[in-house]
């Protein structure tokens, strides 16, 4: 799969070496945040993203693109890890708690 990819990323206008694994990298990150700062960028969104770091939300449609470019095999392989990332993104989030106890 990573041989794949690295010829992705030499051969597509729209990829640079490195840009799978830093959008996959981030994607894992920002899914892992705390619910109180996923709502904030959602609701306000993140004035920050475009020029320190990229948006979690286009690292993960690079992704899908990604995934439609790959070979079969390596897409389900690169979809599995996706995948798990995916999952704790789409877990419920807790019951809101105003702090009374």
């Amino acid at each position: 799969m990573l041989s794949e990819i690295a010829r992705l990323e030499r051969t597509r206008t729209y990829l640079r070496p490195g840009d799978v694994s830093a959008a996959l990298r981030r994607w894992r990150e920002y899914v892992h945040l705390p619910q109180r700062r996923l709502w904030e960028d959602y609701e306000c969104g993140n004035p920050y993203w475009y020029c320190c770091e990229q948006d979690p939300f286009e690292a993960r449609a690079l992704l899908d693109t990604v995934l439609r470019a790959l070979s079969a095999r390596n897409a389900r392989e690169l979809r599995r890890i996706v995948g798990r990332f995916d999952a704790v993104w789409n877990r419920p989030s807790p019951p809101y708690d105003p702090g009374g106890g």
